[in-house]
């Protein structure tokens, strides 16, 4: 299949056709936000399966049963995607939990009259870009990522899915209002901390043990092993572990392993020219 079989056009932004057919992209037009509501926003391969494990269990006050019931998808269901339709979202309590990848200008009229809560995380781009070309290789609803340096152009034009990491980034860093920012980085670095953070950020009130015992259960190897979060359910052929494992390795500074020499020094003028004017300071440095 050629890229223009795989993809569709939303808003001037790729998407995978596969799991973002039109019926799924009106209702999340129509989307009727709650100011309670939890929203999960990232760029994709950023941390988002991490936060949707955090999140649940903050919520819950540590209750387990948050994540081993519900596959990720379902406990927090991306707005855009296909599954979203099968889904009663709005008969679910509060307070709900969301995700999505799309970008700030991307969001139904609903978002900006209501203003959910929103945790945006954000991860080196490199390590992005290492992420997104593994996942590539198992998918088979995206594009084939070979040669490295034709889709390392891409990325870096932002004709991948889900468009530009910089518009992106600098989309949501330019609003602020009821956004907790956090980065993959810091919680790679102290996810205790960033649990309690988080926790601060959705009012939820718990005592110490129970912050530690969510930042156990949730690093890395640890969440790799559970079924409702790993992949694992997702048919071989349409995302092939063999390829590649969907939650591979999950740590910081991976790009160093995949980019060559002149590969990073390009990455790296490309970045400095498009986050000049951002006012923000990245955990990546």
């Amino acid at each position: 299949m050629t890229e223009d079989d795989l993809y569709t056009v939303y808003k001037g932004v790729l998407l995978p056709t596969l799991i973002h057919p039109p019926q799924s992209l009106r209702r999340y037009e129509a989307f009727t936000f709650r100011p309670d509501d939890i929203l999960i926003v990232t760029y994709p391969k950023s941390g988002t399966t991490w936060m949707q494990e955090i999140v649940p269990l903050i919520v819950s006050g540590g209750d387990p049963a948050s994540v081993e019931t519900l596959h990720n998808w379902d406990r927090v269901p991306w707005l855009e995607e296909a599954r979203s339709c099968s889904l009663d979202l709005d008969a679910r309590p509060s307070p709900r939990m969301f995700t999505t990848h799309f970008l700030h200008h991307m969001m139904p009229p609903s978002f900006f009259q209501v203003r959910p809560k929103v945790i945006y995380v954000m991860r080196n781009p490199k390590d992005v870009f290492t992420s997104t070309f593994h996942y590539h290789r198992m998918a088979s609803f995206l594009p084939d990522p070979e040669p490295q340096s034709n889709f390392l152009n891409k990325f870096l034009e932002g004709k991948v899915m889900f468009g530009s990491w910089f518009d992106h980034i600098k989309g949501w860093l330019n609003d602020r209002e009821r956004i907790f920012y956090i980065s993959y980085e810091e919680m790679t670095n102290d996810l205790i901390d960033s649990v309690a953070r988080i926790a601060v950020f959705l009012e939820k009130s718990l005592d110490n043990d129970v912050i530690e015992k969510i930042a156990e259960r949730c690093r890395f190897e640890n969440m790799k092993k559970n079924s409702m979060s790993n992949y694992s359910a997702v048919p071989k052929e349409i995302m092939d572990d063999t390829k590649s494992e969907f939650l591979r390795k999950g740590i910081a500074g991976d790009w160093k392993n995949q980019l060559t020499a002149a590969e990073a020094e390009h990455f790296d003028a490309v970045y400095k020219d498009n986050t000049k004017d951002v006012d923000y300071k990245f955990a990546w440095g």
